[in-house]
């Protein structure tokens, strides 16, 4: 199952989640605001970065900028606990299922998530898939 982490009012997270609801795509949507990552999830969520803090953490952030300096100097335990205390460090939206994860919303890259089974007809009926 798919779950797309979002951010109020984030227009990225608002194309994310059409675009899976025009695909029909079945996804669980969680608000990072009024619904805190757990420790579990921000765990999951590293597991499938590529670069880890790079992929999913805005060093544009105030808090950031303001608490932190440099990042490289936390560990991943304090990392985690920022994170639950300050969601909006986080880029948005983030995208995941078991083996896949996706930040921020791209056209072409959602496209991974539609089901193996389905992309044969997608690919069809979408000719610039």
């Amino acid at each position: 199952m798919i779950t797309l982490y979002v951010i109020p009012g984030n227009t990225s997270c608002r194309k994310a989640r059409k675009w899976l609801q025009g695909n029909n795509i079945p996804f669980v949507e969680r608000n990072i605001f009024s619904e805190s990552l757990t420790m579990p999830e921000i765990k999951g969520i590293f597991r499938l970065t590529d670069n880890g803090t790079e992929d999913i953490i805005s060093k544009h952030s105030e808090v950031i900028k303001r608490e932190i300096g440099d990042m490289d100097q936390l560990s991943l335990k304090d990392l985690y606990n920022l994170i639950q205390k300050n969601p909006r460090i986080l880029k948005s939206p983030i995208i995941l299922d078991e083996k896949r994860l996706m930040v921020g919303f791209n056209e072409h890259q959602i496209r991974r998530f539609i089901p193996r089974s389905e992309r044969l007809y997608y690919g069809a009926s979408h000719p610039h898939y």
